[in-house]
């Protein structure tokens, strides 16, 4: 059991309960909203923000990393950013507030700040558990986001691109995201950064009905000054599909949380990971997965690429239901120390209570091979590209698995700007 004790707030706490007097007024949502803000704002005041006592974030100890806050900042908007793949419908937030809604022929988009007004949305506010300490913030701060809705059977040709853009100052949003029956769909999730001092929260809470095919690709690029904490919430029908890729190649200090639950026999779900961590940040992604029936699969592949001073953390548990026989279940985690000063925890977990599955965990870490090294200098390559061509050999073995050529072309330029800055 995980037992928050009484403390002096940080400047940080500080900050997040003393700003929520200040903007109560300007918040969204009906008395029901209201009352779960307030909640939620209570819980958080009551706990505190989690340490290393808290299982759940012990290798993310955020009453000690989050030192202070952003504050808000109303002349930090932006517009849309260009899209990652010619032709995608954006939909975009800047500084937390909601832009212009794309047309996309079998799909709505409403603004989350009209559905706070409204009350209709008092179910997603609800925060998981008492260590949901990015659920409590949200909940209390969030401000707009979009609501996607996709019909039953659309098949979208080009992706779909959710911006989430916080260049400086504090944002926070939500995107709730249902797909219909039969739909078939590429979602792009964009958190973008820039140079100054920000903080933001950003969930996702994703319905794939039956016999969905989803890929869903977050993609981060934060500045250095940049704290971000997120969750991607999804729920998986049956005989349904989702691909789930998550890219971090920027931000001082992150948490992504991934949580999902294969609830329809013959649902599969793939995570792809790629951590690309410089500087003195801190990156953790930590993954629950429950398989609750019948006939389920999933595969997670985590890659690390660490130098500096950087420290990342991937944390991912398992959980077979006892009535959930025929489970295939795998899941490895492979990281690349280029660094004496890098570190990386990694916390696989499985927990099993059916007797007719297969499932599996590892993970790795290792530095560059030197003989590789050697063949390619000798060879003529400079030790720099050396080098660069083999930690992005290690990288793109994940993204290739995307089956759009152009997508995976951005992806690989992400990681070419990346690799140009710090190795």
């Amino acid at each position: 059991m995980n037992v928050h004790a009484r403390r002096q707030p940080t400047a940080a706490e500080a900050a997040l309960v003393d700003a929520f007097v200040d903007r109560m007024g300007e918040l969204p949502g009906d008395g029901e909203i209201s009352s779960a803000r307030d909640n939620a704002i209570e819980a958080l005041k009551e706990q505190g923000l989690p340490s290393r006592r808290v299982e759940a974030w012990h290798y993310t100890d955020l009453r000690t990393l989050l030192r202070s806050v952003a504050p808000y900042d109303s002349a930090a908007g932006t517009n849309a950013l260009l899209s990652i793949i010619s032709g995608s419908a954006i939909a975009a937030v800047s500084n937390g507030v909601s832009l212009v809604a794309p047309r996309v022929d079998g799909v709505e988009f409403q603004k989350f700040s009209e559905k706070l007004s409204e009350g209709s949305v008092i179910g997603d506010l609800a925060i998981r558990d008492g260590d949901d300490t990015i659920g409590q913030i949200n909940a209390a701060y969030v401000t707009d986001g979009w609501a996607v809705s996709v019909a039953e059977g659309i098949e979208l040709g080009t992706p779909l691109e959710l911006q989430n853009i916080q260049t400086r100052g504090q944002g926070h949003v939500r995107f709730p995201v249902k797909f219909g029956k039969g739909a078939k769909a590429t979602v792009i999730e964009r958190q973008a950064g820039g140079e100054g001092d920000g903080f933001s929260t950003s969930i996702s809470n994703v319905t794939v009905a039956d016999d969905c095919e989803v890929t869903w690709i977050i993609l981060r690029e934060h500045g250095e000054q940049s704290t971000q904490l997120a969750q991607f919430i999804a729920t998986i029908g049956k005989n349904a599909k989702l691909n789930l890729y998550v890219v971090n190649a920027g931000g001082k200090l992150v948490r992504q949380e991934v949580h999902v639950l294969a609830q329809g026999e013959g649902g599969d779900f793939q995570l792809r990971g790629v951590n690309l961590l410089g500087g003195d940040s801190h990156t953790d992604v930590t993954m629950t997965l429950g398989h609750l029936v019948e006939n389920t699969t999933s595969v997670e592949i985590v890659r690390n690429v660490v130098t500096d001073r950087a420290r990342g953390v991937f944390q991912g548990q398992i959980k077979v239901n006892k009535i959930a026989q025929k489970t295939d279940a795998r899941m490895a985690c492979n990281t690349l120390l280029l660094s004496d000063d890098g570190e990386f925890d990694a916390k696989p977990e499985l927990e099993i209570f059916a007797d007719d599955v297969a499932c599996g965990h590892g993970a790795t870490v290792a530095e560059i091979d030197g003989n590789h090294l050697f063949y390619l200098q000798a060879r003529g390559i400079p030790e720099s590209e050396a080098r660069g061509l083999l930690i992005k050999a290690f990288v793109a073995e994940v993204v290739e698995e995307l089956k759009d050529e152009e997508l995976v072309e951005a992806l690989e330029g992400i990681l070419d700007k990346w690799l140009a800055a710090h190795v």
